[in-house]
């Protein structure tokens, strides 16, 4: 069976009327094997969970199965083995997003600027995110990130640098926006309690928003996903049928407008669960075992 994507996109995305799941199944695998510009690395493999330290040996492992599918990875870590994923992802040929987690522990957040600008200066940084999502957890002030970032731009000049936050965050902070190269935004309808039918309008608004805020600079969607099961959030359904709908019809976007997205993400992380309820599992292309999921 074969499957002209391009001709069927519609302003939410692929039709699904009529479509079996075993058709909308064909169609996810071809959209996967035609490639992704990136994909959000998930290190922790069953039992495990931040804190606890990563071997190069498991890092390769899951490099080797997400390597075919993705030109770029993103990491959310340089502390505790996750400086070992931008490297293992050169052995392979692959650019990296680097991040360094900040948080409210200080003496982490200097071994992570620390760990951030070495691998830079090492040559596996392509572009260096500094912190995650630390304004809309409330985790420091906007002088403390930005003391932050200018540390990392002032040491690593010729690596284009910026912060990872919520699409909107770049509207509500625009001295954050002003600092950063390259502009690094999250976005979730899912999280917004979007139905799936109305989900691809929904992440193009949430991007023009960035866009908007980014007055002229690069934006790069550093995180959209769907989870494939777990409880509904709002208007919002996990399901394996609507995670790969949502694949579909973002990979689908992203290629026909040259935009640059991250998917989140490779594999499910049990550990996930508490943060974010049980969906947080669900997130992955592959599962817990490192099987394509569908």
């Amino acid at each position: 069976m074969s499957f002209r994507l391009g001709k069927h996109l519609t302003l939410s995305g692929i039709d699904y009327s009529g479509k079996s799941p075993e058709q909308v199944q064909h169609i996810f695998r071809q959209t996967l094997e035609g490639g992704m510009h990136g994909l959000c690395y998930s290190a922790y493999e069953e039992g495990q969970k931040p804190g606890d330290i990563l071997t190069v040996e498991q890092i390769r492992r899951r490099m080797k199965i997400i390597a075919p599918y993705t030109k770029w990875v993103r990491s959310f870590s340089c502390i505790e083995g996750n400086e070992l994923v931008p490297k293992v992802a050169r052995e392979f040929g692959i650019k990296t997003l680097v991040g360094a987690w900040l948080g409210k522990d200080e003496d982490l957040n200097e071994q992570e600027i620390a760990g951030l600008i070495q691998l830079a200066k090492e040559g596996y940084v392509d572009i260096a995110a500094v912190g995650n999502e630390v304004l809309y957890r409330k985790d420091m002030s906007e002088e403390a990130l930005l003391d932050y970032i200018h540390r990392v731009k002032n040491a690593i000049p010729e690596v284009p640098t910026g912060y990872v936050d919520a699409y909107y965050e770049f509207s509500a902070c625009p001295r954050i926006t002003e600092a950063c190269d390259v502009i690094l935004s999250n976005c979730y309808p899912f999280w917004e309690g979007c139905h799936i039918d109305y989900s691809l309008v929904y992440m193009k608004q949430m991007y023009q928003q960035a866009v908007q805020a980014a007055n002229g600079k690069k934006v790069i969607i550093t995180e959209t996903g769907w989870p494939s099961q777990g409880k509904s959030f709002e208007g919002a359904e996990p399901s394996a049928e609507n995670a790969m709908k949502y694949f579909i019809n973002t990979q689908q976007w992203s290629r026909a407008e040259g935009i640059d997205i991250f998917y989140f993400s490779s594999f499910d992380e049990s550990w996930k669960v508490g943060a974010e309820g049980d969906v947080g599992a669900y997130w992955g292309l592959w599962d817990m075992h490192q099987n394509l999921k569908f």
